[in-house]
C-alpha cells in the first residue's frame, strides 16, 4: 500500500487507512479515489498530491 502527500499542506493519504470521513474505505488505492477528491485540510485536488 502506498501513501500520497499533498504538496500544498503535507496531508498524507494512506491507502491502507483510506479516508473514512470522506467516504473512502480503508484499502482504497489512490487510482480508485474519486477524481473530485479534495485534500481534507486545504481543499486542493488530487493533481496536487505526489507519491511518498
Amino acid at each position: 500500500m502506498a501513501k500520497y502527500v499533498c504538496t500544498v499542506c503535507g496531508y498524507v493519504y494512506d491507502e491502507e487507512q483510506g479516508d473514512p470521513d470522506a467516504g473512502i474505505a480503508p484499502g482504497t488505492k489512490w487510482e480508485d479515489v474519486p477524481d473530485d477528491f479534495v485534500c481534507p485540510l486545504c481543499g486542493v485536488g488530487k493533481d496536487m498530491f505526489e507519491a511518498e
